[in-house]
This record gives C-alpha cells, sequence and structure tokens, in this order.
C-alpha cells in the first residue's frame, strides 16, 4: 500500500519542486521509502513525471522499490494497491519465457501490461491505482481498480503556458500541496453533496478542476497530456440469475478471496467490531492462516455502543489473539485536530476507521482485514427492506393521480413541518411527500432516503449559486451512470448496487483508505471484490437477500463452527459515541465554529441557517441527530483548513 503521484510537462526544476511536494505530502501512505523518476524530454522538454511513497508489505528488498522500470519492456510503473493473484499471473507470464528479479506483485502486474498492454487490465484482481509510462510510444496509462478501493484523483490544465497539462495523486491534498493549481476553489457540486449526502460524491471532489477517476476506468495520455483514451476495463454486468450456482461453489469463491487476501511479508490483524461481517472475515482468517490471528476492537465507556465483551466472545470462539482498544472521551477530544486532519475530502465518516487504525499500527501491524462490504452483498441495510416496501405501496395505489398522493402525505406530515422547532424535522418520515412524488424513480428515492436534509432546507442551508446543481444529490454523470447499471434489475439487486457505488464506493472505501493510510496501515476488504461481487450478482434474490437483513448465506459460510446465538442480537453500527461528546467534550469548539459568519460564509454555507441547525441541535430539536451537525462542521473546517472556498 503506498502513495503515488505524477505530472505530464516539462522537465524541469518547477515540476520536479512541486512533484516532490506532493510526494512529501503523503508520506504517511509511504514511510518506508520514497522514489522520483522522470523520463527523457522530448524536442521541447516535456514527458512524464512519476512519484512514489512505500509502505513495503510484499518484497520488502530493494527489488521491490518504485517507481519500478521493467527491464525487458522498459516500461515505468508507480503503483498503490495490491494485486491479489499475482502468483497465478506471474506462472502465466513464466510459461510466455518470462523471468523475474523481484518477488512482488508490481513487477508481475508492469511486465503484464508491458508485453500485452490495456487488455491485461482483465487479468487483474485486486486493489490498485496506478501510472504505468510506455518509454516507446511515450504514453501514460492511468487506471483505478474495479470497485474504487483505491482512490486517484486527476487535474488538467489547459493552459501550455503553465508548463503542465496532467498531474494525478493518490490524495486531493497532495495535488493542493504541488502548488500547480494556484488558488484552489471550492467545487459548488461538492458543497451541494455535502449537504445532501455528508461527504463529495464522485467523480467531483471538493477542488474545482480536480476529478476522481471513475472505478474500473483507464485512461491513457500522449506526452503533451492529449487524452487519446477513456474507457472502462470493467463495468457491473447486468443481471443474470444463475439458479445452478450453489452456495458450495461460492464458499469456495470466498475463502480463496480471503485466503488471497492473506498473502503477506508483515504481520497482519482483522478488525473484529463484533458484527456478521468482521466475524466472518476473522473466522475464515483463522481457518486459512497458518498460525494464530491477531484481531482488534475499538471499546468505549458509553456501554450502549461498547462492543467489546461480544467481541471478547467472537474471539474466544474463533480462537484469534484478541486486542480491545478502549477509547475515552479526553482521548478523542485530545486527538480529534490530528484524526480530522487525515480526511482528505469532507466526510462525516471516518474517525473510527482512523483510531482503530491508529492502535493496530501503533501494536505493530501493518496490514488489516476489514468486513466492509458484506451488508451491500448480502442485504443487510434497511433500504432493501424498506425502499421496496414504499414503491410496492405505490404501485397499489397507482390509481390515485400522484398529485393526489403528494397531497395526502403532504397532510400527514404537517405535524412535523409545522413542528415549531428553528429547523423542522429531518427524518425519513418527514421526507414522505418527496418520496412519494420519486417513488417511481428508484435511485431518486435511494438518495431521498438516505438524505441528511430534506431538499427545501438544503436550499436554505446553501448559499445562492450553489443550489440546485446536482441531480438527486448527484453529478450529472453520476446520476446517469446508477441509471443505466440499475435499469431492468429487480429492486433488490438494483438497490445493492446503489449501495455498492455509493454507501460504499463514494463513503466507506475513500475514508477507509485515507483513515488507515494515515496510520500507515493497509487495510484489505475481502468482500469488496469483483470476482465475488459477479459471482453473487447472478445468484437469484431469493437465495441471496432472504431473509431480509439477517445476511443468512454469510452467516452460513462465514460462521461455521461458531454459535449462532453470539450473532442473534440487533444490528449496529461501527460508530463512536457523537451525540454525547458532541454535547460535552466538542461543544465548545464546534459552537465557536458554527456560530461564526466569517468562517461558514467562504464555504458556500448560509450562515444564519448553520446558526439554526446547530441551536436546534442543541436544544434536543426532534428530527437531529448528530451527523447532521457533525457533517456540517467537519465540512467548514475542511476548507479552511486546506483554503479551499468558493
Amino acid at each position: 500500500m503506498c502513495g503515488i503521484a505524477g505530472i505530464i510537462g516539462k522537465i524541469d526544476e518547477t515540476n520536479r519542486a512541486a512533484l516532490q511536494r506532493m510526494n512529501d505530502a503523503m508520506v504517511h501512505r509511504g514511510p518506508d521509502a520514497d522514489g522520483i523518476w522522470c523520463s527523457a524530454p522530448d524536442a521541447r522538454g516535456w514527458g512524464a513525471l512519476l512519484a512514489h511513497r512505500r509502505l513495503a508489505i510484499l518484497d520488502l528488498s530493494p527489488a521491490g522499490v518504485q517507481p519500478m522500470i521493467d527491464p525487458v519492456t522498459g516500461h515505468v510503473i508507480t503503483f498503490n494497491g495490491e494485486i491479489y493473484n499475482y502468483l497465478d499471473l506471474r506462472r502465466r507470464l513464466e510459461g510466455e519465457g518470462q523471468q523475474f528479479q523481484s518477488s512482488g506483485d508490481t513487477a508481475v502486474m508492469l511486465r503484464g501490461l508491458g508485453l500485452h498492454g490495456p487488455k491485461a487490465m482483465s487479468w487483474l484482481r485486486g486493489m490498485f491505482a496506478f501510472a504505468c509510462w510506455d518509454q516507446k510510444q511515450r504514453r501514460l496509462l492511468l487506471a483505478r481498480d474495479h470497485l474504487g478501493i483505491k482512490p486517484l484523483y486527476v487535474a488538467r490544465s489547459s493552459d501550455p503556458d503553465k508548463g503542465w497539462s496532467v498531474a494525478f495523486a493518490s490524495e486531493l491534498r497532495a495535488l493542493l500541496a504541488s502548488g500547480l493549481l494556484g488558488t484552489p476553489q471550492l467545487d459548488p457540486q461538492a458543497a451541494a453533496s455535502c449537504a445532501w449526502n455528508g461527504f463529495v460524491v464522485g467523480p467531483t471532489t471538493a477542488v474545482r478542476g480536480v476529478e476522481l477517476l471513475w472505478p474500473g476506468r483507464l485512461v491513457e495520455f500522449d506526452d503533451a497530456g492529449e487524452e487519446i483514451r477513456n474507457e472502462d476495463f470493467w463495468r457491473i454486468p447486468a443481471s443474470a440469475p444463475d439458479p445452478g450456482m450453489n452456495e458450495n461453489e461460492l464458499a469456495a469463491l470466498l475463502e480463496e478471496g480471503l485466503r488471497l487476501h492473506l498473502a503477506s511479508d508483515v504481520p497482519l490483524a482483522v478488525f473484529l467490531s463484533g458484527g456478521i461481517d468482521s466475524s466472518a472475515m476473522a473466522n475464515l482468517a483463522q481457518r486459512a492462516a497458518q498460525g494464530p490471528i491477531h484481531t482488534f476492537t475499538l471499546a468505549f465507556e458509553e456501554q450502549e455502543l461498547n462492543e467489546g465483551p461480544i467481541a471478547r466472545q467472537i474471539s474466544a470462539a474463533i480462537g484469534t489473539q484478541h486486542h480491545e482498544v478502549v477509547l475515552t472521551e479526553p482521548q478523542f477530544v485530545a486527538n480529534l485536530e490530528t484524526a480530522l486532519d487525515s480526511l482528505d475530502q469532507p466526510t462525516f465518516d471516518g474517525l473510527n476507521a482512523y483510531f482503530m487504525s491508529r492502535a493496530i499500527r501503533d501494536a505493530g501491524f501493518t496490514v488489516a482485514l476489514s468486513g466492509t462490504g458484506g451488508d451491500e452483498l448480502f442485504g443487510g441495510y434497511p433500504t432493501f427492506r424498506d425502499l421496496p416496501v414504499l414503491q410496492r405501496w405505490l404501485g397499489r395505489a397507482g390509481f390515485v393521480p400522484r398529485g393526489l398522493q403528494v397531497a395526502a402525505a403532504t397532510l400527514a406530515t404537517w405535524p412535523l413541518r409545522n413542528s415549531g422547532q428553528a429547523v423542522p424535522p429531518q427524518t425519513r418520515w418527514a421526507k414522505l411527500p418527496d418520496m412519494v412524488r420519486r417513488g417511481d424513480d428508484l435511485v431518486a428515492l435511494y438518495q431521498l432516503a438516505s438524505a441528511l436534509f430534506l431538499p427545501g432546507w438544503q436550499r436554505e442551508l446553501l448559499a445562492p449559486g450553489y443550489v440546485d446543481v446536482l441531480a438527486d444529490g448527484l453529478p450529472a454523470t453520476m446520476r446517469q451512470r446508477l441509471t443505466a447499471e440499475t435499469s431492468g434489475r429487480t429492486p433488490l439487486s438494483a438497490i445493492s448496487v446503489l449501495e455498492q457505488r455509493l454507501f460504499l464506493g463514494e463513503r466507506l472505501l475513500r475514508d477507509n483508505d485515507v483513515a488507515s493510510m494515515a496510520a500507515s496501515l493497509e487495510q484489505r476488504v475481502p468482500l469488496v471484490d469483483h470476482v465475488l461481487f459477479e459471482a453473487l450478482d447472478r445468484l437469484p434474490d431469493e437465495a441471496r437477500y432472504q431473509p431480509l437483513g439477517r445476511k443468512a448465506m454469510l452467516r452460513r459460510i462465514g460462521l461455521r463452527g461458531l454459535d449462532p446465538a453470539l450473532f442473534d442480537r440487533p444490528k449496529s453500527g461501527f460508530v463512536l459515541p457523537f451525540d454525547r461528546w458532541i454535547r460535552q467534550g466538542l461543544r465548545g469548539v464546534m459552537d465557536q465554529t458554527m456560530r461564526d459568519p466569517q468562517a461558514i460564509a467562504p464555504c458556500g454555507l448560509d450562515p444564519g441557517a448553520v446558526g439554526r441547525l446547530w441551536q436546534t441541535y442543541l436544544d434536543g430539536g426532534a428530527g437531529f441527530y448528530w451527523s447532521r451537525v457533525w457533517s456540517v462542521y467537519v465540512f467548514i473546517r475542511w476548507c479552511h483548513r486546506n483554503r479551499v472556498f468558493r
């Protein structure tokens, strides 16, 4: 796991210095080594400059250092991630007569790309973002893994006088550190996205003019930075149920994937929250590993959110060496600034993963497995139950004109809209009129159900010019992509795609990446695997999801040998005790920000609306969860910390 950066532009000291600043800004992603490589310049002095920060996981020898030059093809790569099937690829290439000096995955992938070009992308199974320079054709290939586990940010300049045309990095903040972007500006779509989702939905980013490369996408540039190829090497396939696939085949596939994820030349641990997903990963890992697996749980003094006791029981049943880390409110407050500084883009999530990652790294581990992705695959979220019910209800009421349906829903929610609070309750029930209005559009329905704020209140919260810049809380290109990928699917399989693309792809994976890398820890997610996704996606809904919310198939496969009674309890997310901490230890610092018009206005928000929101929360207003005020606070702080304003 590493950090990468690069520039297409003049091979001069200005760009070398900019690249060095990017690399220095990502030292946490790769404290073990760093390197910079520059191509030969063309007639006008232009070429490619590549940088790499190394967190050594496989092949700890000097042969694994990057940027890496292939001795056979001359291709050069800077690579972030892991190719889990690299041993199979190595044997494939050795069958073609190839030999390797390095024992790691980078050299194998690099040789495959050099010999077979972009078609070798179809061979890869893993998490990755990379830049590969073809020295003969003078072309740069950028690519990001199938499901978007590893990020890759790209900026383009259309001004040839600036001396560069393309810049990229593993983190948005690295591009900001380069100095190439001049005075960065806040993208209005990012502010609107944070107001709707609590995070920035790609391919836009918080900074105008910087894009997040699509998952499963490759793009190729010539040595002037002109785009010559931009295409998907993988997309979510059309749903085609295969009743013939049996559970034993899926079990073998999941176990194989888990075994591949255990490959490491350094110590490895497992996140264990006590839920189905993480317990399945720990159980499968213990069964596949040669020695005892180490598991870690983040525990709290607040017992209503403390999963420490149940995690201890599960660890004992599996047979892992267990570590419990207690995070107290004073510890959280004392380390909050550092934790918030780990956020590469504004998001109201990620801090739980930061503190867990920090504890695991401090204990001497460099790699950790996580159960992230199980709910999206097996239907664990309430959306799988609630949205189809609403759609069926609206279908049965189809004889009633839509306008009358909306009027009835508006009347039913009148007490909420006229509650007397400075800000009305922002609950799912209060969203009912908007949901009825859009009920035949599953993407819109999903977005409304998960929105932090009602659309009407978002218009009050956002500054003029920042309103109505999204389509159902999404950039237009993302909205179009989701519409295409869910078309023709059953409601349950369509919701799985939405959860996979949005909640998992645009929030959890990105937050987990920056949070773990801030602690110089590689986090692996065996359930986020395109091979596993494709296999499960072929199953009929009854086999994959029923009974809803139970994740029965994952229980049967992943929890073999464990007492089912350990998991017969209500589902709970892995969250910090934010509500209590915001009202106590964090209240002072948040109050200062949420009541400061000069801090709020440059971030594209209305100071009066933010003040009313904060006061309504402090007053205990109905329908005001901690995430509403926390998301606004983190967004404002991020803008000021990174000096990105409207």
